[in-house]
């Protein structure tokens, strides 16, 4: 006759649900379920503990309120986790990041014509339709400094 087995655990770990809890030892966050070890990452690894935090809920194994309280950090934290890793699965926590794009559309030789058209007495708006740039891309470089609007004397 097949006996049901309580979930028995080392001491010293947190608990995340009754059949789910984590120790931290040295440098190391070991995960248990009862007295088997079911992943282990280093403290400092965030994508990890995002990747497998996410992947508990996911499998139904805890609950995103359950991770939050565990560990002590903004629900909303886990919920955004929750939805890269089923958008994304695990890669998805160690995938590079897309790199802004910043400064590709006023490039040197765009910003010299734009300048060009400014010291004629074009206004940003004007410049703008005729680059076909949004307004505000060429407002920002005249407020940043890469392009200089003509002093108007009264």
């Amino acid at each position: 006759m097949p006996q049901i087995q309580l979930p028995i655990f080392p001491s010293g770990v947190t608990h995340i649900t009754s059949e789910l809890a984590f120790k931290k030892e040295g440098d190391r966050v070991i995960y248990f379920n009862g007295q088997m070890p079911v992943f282990i990452h280093d403290v400092n690894d965030l994508k990890t503990f995002r990747m497998i935090t996410s992947q508990f809920c996911v499998s139904g194994n805890a609950r995103v309120s359950e991770i939050a309280k565990a560990f002590g950090i903004p629900l909303v934290s886990v919920k955004r986790a929750v939805k890269k890793y089923r958008e994304r699965g695990p890669q998805g926590f160690y995938a590079a990041r897309n790199k802004r794009k910043g400064g590709t559309i006023l490039t040197p030789e765009v910003l010299v014509k734009a300048q060009n058209y400014l010291d004629e007495g074009l206004s940003v708006r004007e410049i703008s339709t005729k680059f076909e740039i949004k307004y505000e891309t060429v407002k920002k470089a005249v407020t940043d400094g890469r392009l200089k609007k003509k002093q108007v004397r009264k």
